[in-house]
């Protein structure tokens, strides 16, 4: 059983939240109300951690924030681990790597880290390390989070370390105020945003005169280079895309990943590989034993649950059964054979672990490489809440997920599989 502590922690964290769902809903139906004269749902103000594009003392990460939708407020976290850099020096214990003449300097003099832009020929690029992407999305029941909030950024810089690769934490739009499919469009966007860098990074100029890959179909607006990521220009490779939802971000993950083999080669480069579904935020019509067991279950239980879920389906749509709750509902558009390997996360004290066990098992069935790691003594968001992140459970469940994942990022293979 969890700790005392936890047990504490879960009634003071589940009044909490059920003050604020209850303050969201009252928005959403009164949005005209002198407490939300504008639209927009007031939330208590969560401890954030401001990005900081030098490599970090304590874990050689580094971090950039950036909005790629002036009309909405999608916004991107990314974290770059130090190993990008390619250096016949290690870096110094600022973690700043030593000058190299042979190649191009790519630190500011307050060292902060620049990247690149994109090669001017095929020969300047030898130098740059090439990282696979994760796209990762927060939990919060859709209502709540961020992808610059201490816990997500402390859990993101983890899985960039030990994945070796690149993170972008995905600032999707929150309900009542953006309501379903307001954060799955926003998830299906970034990734097609990917795509568009990785094509833009292709751009190769010689002689003032714009040439291209005429092996790939380029992507080029009216902003051109100037809207080049540089550290995904030098350092991302989207051919090795891994999605990682967390909680309520589990669904969008699964909903970008279906949107990805739908999409097909019209994502190129952008290629799906595999998908982490980190105690997914699904439901349904029909309770499972868990869903009746543990109803009154740690941190989330089942009621609160159900108010987020009222918060983020329109009301004219508000079914369990809807397609982004309920992953295995009847009229599924992606077959579940032609879905990417997906690696699922359980608690073994968390109300929603039979529904995410049992699409696990569907994937399986259709011969998808579906493991599960099943958690014992563990609570939802184990892995990745405040107050449980520093836990030696937390960190064994990221060093699992990466020994999984490593087998279809690493360009040689991997030892270790499921």
């Amino acid at each position: 059983m969890p700790g005392v502590s936890v047990k504490l922690y879960s009634v003071l964290f589940k009044f909490l939240l059920k003050r604020r769902l209850e303050n969201l809903l009252d928005s959403s139906l009164n949005p005209n109300s002198a407490a939300n004269p504008f639209g927009v749902t007031h939330r208590p103000d969560d401890p954030v951690a401001a990005a900081n594009p030098t490599f970090s003392a304590v874990d050689s990460v580094a971090t950039k924030d950036i909005h790629i939708d002036p009309l909405t407020s999608l916004s991107l976290r990314i974290f770059l681990p130090n190993t990008a850099l390619s250096s016949s020096s290690p870096p110094n214990s600022r973690g700043r790597v030593s000058p190299n003449p042979s190649k191009i300097q790519t630190f500011s003099d307050d060292g902060l880290y620049r990247g690149y832009s994109p090669p001017i020929d095929r020969h300047s690029s030898r130098n740059c390390r090439k990282l696979p992407v994760i796209l990762q999305f927060h939990g919060g029941g859709f209502v709540s989070g961020s992808n610059d909030a201490v816990a997500n950024d402390l859990f993101c810089r983890r899985i960039a370390k030990l994945l070796d690769a690149i993170v972008i934490a995905v600032g999707y739009r929150l309900a009542p105020e953006n309501r379903y499919p307001a954060a799955f469009e926003d998830g299906v966007k970034v990734l097609h945003w990917l795509g568009k860098q990785a094509n833009l990074a292709d751009c190769i100029v010689v002689g003032g005169v714009r040439r291209f890959n005429i092996h790939r179909q380029q992507i080029v607006d009216g902003f051109g280079e100037s809207m080049v990521e540089p550290w995904l220009a030098a350092h991302g490779d989207p051919s090795r895309c891994v999605l990682l939802g967390v909680s309520c971000g589990a669904n969008i993950a699964n909903h970008v990943a279906q949107k990805a083999v739908e999409a097909g080669k019209n994502l190129d480069p952008v290629r799906v590989v595999a998908q982490v579904l980190m105690y997914p935020f699904f439901i349904g019509s029909i309770p499972t034993h868990s869903e009746i067991r543990l109803a009154n279950s740690y941190f989330y239980d089942k009621t609160m649950s159900m108010l987020a879920w009222k918060l983020f389906l329109p009301e004219e749509e508000f079914d369990l059964d809807h397609p982004a709750a309920n992953p295995l509902a009847s009229g599924r558009e992606i077959p579940l054979k032609y879905m990417p390997p997906t690696l699922t996360v359980v608690a073994e004290h968390d109300w929603m672990r039979d529904r995410a066990i049992a699409y696990s098992e569907e994937l399986r069935k259709v011969n998808v490489d579906a493991p599960l790691l099943d958690y014992k003594d563990a609570v939802h968001e184990f892995a990745t809440l405040d107050v449980l992140l520093k836990t030696l459970q937390a960190q064994a469940c990221a060093e699992d997920i990466s020994i999984w994942v490593k087998k279809y990022i690493s360009l040689r293979g991997h030892e270790f599989s499921y």
